[in-house]
């Protein structure tokens, strides 16, 4: 010891810690819930109930239909009597 080298200090390691991500899939569940509504309307439906009722024409009052569109007395109301 006696030739002068001198003796190495050795110092406790220091660590450089290099962090790397690497992706993992994870997989996530999202629930959807499709509902069907039957939304119900009114919608007026409209019925015709044809009435036939059968008058009876005292013989006076009666003039021909096709008397009116020949110029006959029924055209208009020039010789109708009414009661």
């Amino acid at each position: 010891m006696g030739c002068g080298c001198v003796r190495p200090i050795v110092c406790p390691a220091q660590y450089i810690v290099r962090d790397f991500c690497t992706p993992q899939v994870v997989p996530v569940i999202h629930p959807v819930v499709t509902v069907n509504r039957q939304n119900i309307v009114p919608v007026p439906q409209h019925f015709i109930q044809p009435l036939t009722t059968n008058v009876v024409v005292a013989p006076q009052q009666f003039v021909p239909a096709a008397a009116g569109f020949l110029g006959g007395p029924g055209f208009g109301f020039a010789g109708r009597r009414f009661l």
